[in-house]
This record gives structure tokens, sequence and C-alpha cells, in this order.
């Protein structure tokens, strides 16, 4: 199976985490992409079950710390509520995705993602003040 690289940035470029997803097919949209990441980072975590999550959305019964969300009670995290939230957050702007250097634009574009391919997750933050 091909390896697929995903990147999760910061607005600035600065690269924050990069892992490696396998995927059994060159053709995806944007939907399918964030929810095979995001089954692949909470089986991860639920497998070793540490109090810290390193994920694109932050779980319910979590606080934000350096790199990842400290899970306050010791529990497996429910993959569909993650997608949910994670698809809801790209809708409301909460990141952006690029794939192989062009942004995406909604969850059903069709992606290429054979040998090669990057995805990169850019989360945004919130400006302070008003």
């Amino acid at each position: 199976m091909p390896l697929l690289t995903i990147l999760d940035e910061t607005a600035t470029g600065s690269i924050i985490s990069r892992l490696e997803l396998e995927i059994n097919q060159e053709m995806l949209t944007v939907r399918e992409l964030i929810t095979h990441r995001v089954h692949d980072e909470v089986a991860a975590y639920n497998q070793r079950q540490s109090d810290t999550f390193h994920g694109l959305v932050q779980p319910t019964d979590s606080e934000r710390v350096l790199n990842g969300y400290r899970v306050r009670s010791a529990k497996q995290i429910d993959a569909e509520q993650q997608v949910y939230r994670a698809l809801e957050a790209f809708e409301q702007n909460g990141f952006f995705v690029l794939v192989n250097d062009r942004q995406v634009e909604s969850l059903d574009e069709e992606v290429w993602l054979g040998t090669g391919a990057t995805a990169s997750f850019v989360k945004l933050t919130p400006l302070v003040g008003g």
C-alpha cells in the first residue's frame, strides 16, 4: 500500500508533526481523507492509552497542552465523534488542507493521493482581542 505523508503545520509553515498514513486508493474525497486520518489517530491513541492525545481536533473532556490534548479521564476516544468534530471544524475554517501544495475547498472535492503525495493540515489560531 502506498504511504501518504501528512503534515500538521502552523499558518507560518512550521511543521508541528508528521505522520505516514497507509491508503489503498489513489483518489479520495477530502471527507474520506479526514475520516481516514482521524480513525487512524484515534485507533493509535486507544491502543496505547497515554494521557495525551495527538490529533487533528480536541476530544471531549480534554484540555489543550503543548502539541496535543490532555485527556482528563482514562477512556477510549470515540472515533466517529472525532470525525464529526473534524469535518465540522473544516467546514467552519478551523483548519484548511493542502494536497500536493494546492488548497482544497470542499469536503466532496476529490484529490490524488498516489505515491509521493502529501497532505498538509494547517490549523488556524483564533485572534485574541476585539
